[in-house]
């Protein structure tokens, strides 16, 4: 179990920094511990998410070792990806979302996972949201009428916002 290693390591740390503050390790500049406090742990958290592995391995069965199983999903090389992203630039969409944060307007990755699997005629449903504005989904603040962007944009600029799906 890793968890009572990483209580050790964080008392370990905390005696570490004590000693610090109290002046008893005294052998560095005091700008190397300032540094080092910065850096440690972040470093550490690296450290544990490595040695955690990820959710993609696999057993393989026979012979006992794990394999890694990596999927190559590039969206980015989707055309509807790169043809929403061009109409999301080109418009004034990042006005008030992002990808995954919170502006003004829901997160874009909020949008794909709240709306993934749903039926093809989201895509349109939600172009007409573009279109014409809306309210009450996301809150009390309502996204404003876009009448200049066409139906099939609207629609294009949609299905990009869909793959961001996690």
């Amino acid at each position: 179990m890793i968890l009572p290693d990483l209580q050790l390591m964080k008392i370990q740390i905390k005696e570490f920094w004590e000693l610090i503050e109290n002046g008893f390790v005294v052998s560095c500049s005091p700008n190397f511990y300032i540094h080092m406090k910065k850096f440690l742990l972040p470093i550490v958290a690296m450290a544990f998410l490595v040695a955690c592995g990820s959710n993609e391995a696999k057993e393989s069965g026979e012979s006992g070792e794990t394999t890694e199983t990596t999927t190559t999903n590039d969206i980015s090389q989707n055309p509807d990806y790169q043809k929403g992203l061009a109409l999301i630039a080109k418009n004034d969409c990042l006005t008030c979302h992002k990808v995954d944060e919170k502006l003004i307007g829901p997160p874009y990755r909020d949008v794909a996972n709240k709306y993934a699997g749903m039926s093809d005629t989201i895509v349109h449903h939600l172009a007409t949201k573009i279109i014409d504005g809306g309210a009450g989904v996301w809150g009390e603040v309502a996204m404003t009428p876009h009448p200049a962007i066409s139906v099939p944009d609207a629609e294009t600029m949609v299905k990009y916002i869909l793959l961001l799906k996690k």
